[in-house]
């Protein structure tokens, strides 16, 4: 039998992908925003709260009749657009705040920033705007038709130059007036999008075929009231176990509401449905889920994860002895969550206890027929940031300046939950609709193996860590033998290979000053078992 430990300590670090971000709530690494012909306030509070964007804080944007109007800011460093070419931003424009018939627009423009004239040899996306609502606005310098100021400018993603990002509403060379607002920019690194080569081992899934009851060695039916009446937010259904709500066919997975007089638990309710725990929990990978989701007012479908380790009554790995933390303190990632009141909008969230419930970290954007087609929604969480994407289309990246308790709960087990809740507003005329699954995949890096085999052992440890040039592991009595050290990057790349034909309770590592900052992973190995573990290098 293969043993695996895993010892997850770290400290930040700066990843090798560039990534920008600003949710103007203190979260991201853009330092100042400034306005050119245009007023900008970049700790507004949000005058248009709603479904689609309840952030506490926007950025305004006033041009109020300034003829070449923007709001810009510099990176740090140049764009690497040959493999990051997406920028997406978050845009409400009032319609009682402009002026004049200029076209409704947001242009994003790329300059050089070092440059005495910047803007001439900027390149530059326009894209329409609807008024009256916030949307989700993508720019993808790839992909996307682009105009360049001077036509001898190559094009954007062979370009190493450029370091300012603009926004500019309704055009220029106009003295019109806009107001809008603006939230939730992120400079969108695609590589996340796909599997990253980190996370290239499939170590758990549901392909959902068969037919019948579900698999239910991988999935458990919560159906226990956790208060003893009733759900939380108010919701109005009855969980089952029942292949009424929850069964397999034709290769998919069927989780079904319906409008029915259900009585369980000496509580009688008028709407069935399901909620299931996977049996299964880890940290840190790739899950992606393939799904059909369920419309209509008042269906509230999602796919999330909890920490293994929440006191919730009813809920699985409660009932296996793990209960030790509330919520919010055991971390929530919401990999898709979608409301039948605002049709065809996705929403990805993260529940800490810094920011809960009515959380401000969240991001989404509306993708056409997600009730009528299978799309992929997917999450990667590394070590430090959370990507959330639709179609290998990032919409929300979660990267904390400070992780902490109270921002990342996040380096233990989480497991996976699907479920249809039903709010008190639901339409009346709805009688049962559901989300249909293809199939679950959770992706982990090859070298370190699954969580299902993991088996903590608290005699293997390593200090110090974070380490600076040199680092002792004990190693346990049970490894007695030849053995191997096996020193990884974090990205899986074996970098040097130790070993020892005879058996020491200590192993010196003095050599660990050549490694730059970072995480990496060390995995012992003997001809019977192996145990790894992470360490951080200062």
């Amino acid at each position: 039998m293969r043993y695996l430990l895993f010892l997850f300590l770290f400290i930040g670090f700066n990843g090798l992908a560039q990534s920008l971000q600003d949710d103007f709530e203190g979260n991201g690494n853009i330092s100042a925003w400034f306005g050119d012909d245009c007023n900008v306030d970049a700790a507004k509070a949000n005058p248009h709260q709603m479904a689609s964007n309840n952030s506490a804080t926007v950025l305004e944007y006033h041009d109020v009749g300034g003829q070449y109007a923007n709001v810009r800011f510099d990176a740090s460093q140049n764009l690497n657009m040959a493999n990051h070419s997406v920028f997406q931003v978050k845009v409400y424009v009032p319609s009682s705040g402009l002026t004049g018939n200029q076209n409704n627009q947001i242009s994003c423009k790329l300059q050089d920033g070092g440059q005495a004239n910047p803007w001439q040899t900027q390149t530059e996306i326009i894209k329409p705007l609807l008024l009256d609502q916030w949307q989700t606005i993508t720019f993808d310098f790839a992909n996307d038709p682009f105009i360049n100021l001077d036509p001898t400018s190559s094009d954007p993603i062979q370009r190493s130059d450029l370091n300012r990002v603009l926004f500019q509403l309704n055009g220029e060379n106009n003295n019109d007036e806009v107001l809008a607002y603006l939230d939730d920019f992120i400079y969108l690194d695609t590589s996340f999008a796909n599997p990253a080569p980190v996370f290239n081992q499939l170590v758990w899934s549901d392909e959902f075929n068969g037919s019948g009851a579900i698999d239910t060695s991988k999935w458990f039916h919560q159906t226990i009231l956790p208060n003893g009446s009733s759900w939380f937010n108010g919701e109005v259904q009855h969980y089952t176990d029942r292949t009424t709500n929850s069964s397999l066919s034709n290769g998919t997975m069927k989780l079904i509401a319906k409008q029915e007089t259900y009585t369980n638990q000496g509580v009688t309710k008028q709407y069935t449905s399901a909620r299931l725990n996977s049996k299964f929990a880890f940290t840190y990978g790739r899950v992606e889920i393939r799904a059909i989701l369920p419309q209509g007012v008042g269906t509230w479908p999602a796919m999330w994860m909890l920490g293994q380790n929440i006191t919730e009554n009813g809920a699985y790995w409660e009932q296996q002895g793990y209960g030790t933390t509330p919520w919010p303190a055991c971390g929530e990632i919401d990999i898709m969550e979608h409301w039948g009141s605002n049709q065809d909008y996705i929403s990805s969230a993260m529940h800490t206890p810094s920011s809960f419930g009515g959380t401000v970290n969240h991001g989404g954007r509306s993708i056409a027929g997600v009730s009528n087609t299978f799309h992929v929604y997917a999450l990667e969480w590394t070590p430090t940031k959370m990507v959330f994407s639709v179609d290998s289309v990032v919409h929300y990246v979660y990267q904390p300046s400070v992780r902490d308790a109270n921002t990342w709960p996040f380096d233990d087990p989480q497991y996976i939950l699907l479920n249809i809740a039903i709010e008190p507003g639901i339409d009346p005329s709805f009688t049962e609709d559901t989300m249909e699954i293809d199939y679950i995949r959770v992706y982990q890096a090859a070298n370190i193996g699954t969580v299902e085999e993991r088996v903590l052992d608290q005699n293997l440890e390593a200090f110090p860590n974070p380490v600076h040039d040199q680092m002792q592991i004990k190693v346990p009595a049970s490894m007695q033998g030849d053995l191997v050290l096996e020193l990884y990057s974090a990205g899986g790349l074996l970098l040097k290979e130790y070993k020892y034909d005879q058996y020491s309770s200590v192993i010196d590592l003095k050599d660990l000053d050549q490694l730059k900052r970072g995480i990496y992973h060390l995995k012992l190995i003997n001809d019977e078992q192996s145990r790894s573990l992470s360490f951080s290098k200062l």
